[in-house]
């Protein structure tokens, strides 16, 4: 997983409430078996509609999403955080998201900021014309017009963002210590391991 400590860029300054997974990527989506090519799929009701932000050559390869309320609501569907990393999303910004969804996003790489509505509301009308920043490390959100919006994370998924680390990564960090117990385990107790004859 690649680390999340600084994101900046173009925002798809989205704003809608209630957007769920089936939104997200559709269910006809989700019949493959890798999670490449997904983002092509990424809110394919949306890109339908005439003038809409993901197809708006403004915002094309934005890292960061600033969505409405209740964002990633529907199915646990882990696809939908597929979906948003194949498409380029590091970042998404709302008032409130889905729990199931907003750790999917977590365990994707993928860091979701909340903000209240009118901290959202203000970074909608900056993304339209400029960039906005991300900083985990900080936990801040600003715009080059000095706003400056903190936000809070649970430490540890903070930390595991920070070191792009997923669950595989965090028991590799303990590779030295698990190493030197199976040793141990070895030495002491040879029947455990199969050693013993």
């Amino acid at each position: 997983m690649q680390p999340v400590t600084r994101v900046e860029g173009r925002a798809y300054p989205l704003g809608r409430p209630n957007i769920d997974t089936d939104i997200i990527i559709p269910a006809h989506w989700l019949k493959t078996v890798t999670r490449e090519g997904l983002g092509r799929g990424a809110f394919e009701t949306i890109r339908a509609e005439p003038g809409n932000v993901f197809d708006d050559p403004r915002f094309a390869g934005a890292p960061i999403l600033i969505a409405g309320e209740n964002y990633g609501c529907g199915s646990s569907r882990e696809h939908a955080a597929w979906a948003m990393a194949d498409m380029g999303l590091r970042v998404v910004i709302a008032p409130s998201f889905s729990d199931i969804h907003a750790g999917n996003a977590f365990k994707n790489g993928i860091l979701t900021v909340v903000l209240p509505q009118p901290a959202v509301d203000r970074l909608l009308a900056v993304a339209a014309e400029h960039p906005i920043t991300v900083d985990l490390e900080s936990q801040t959100v600003t715009t080059p017009f000095q706003d400056r919006f903190a936000f809070a994370i649970d430490p540890f998924r903070r930390d595991c963002l920070l070191k792009g680390l997923d669950e595989i990564g965090i028991t590799l960090e303990m590779d030295p210590a698990i190493a030197a117990f199976e040793a141990r385990l070895a030495q002491d107790q040879p029947w455990i391991g199969g050693a013993a004859g």
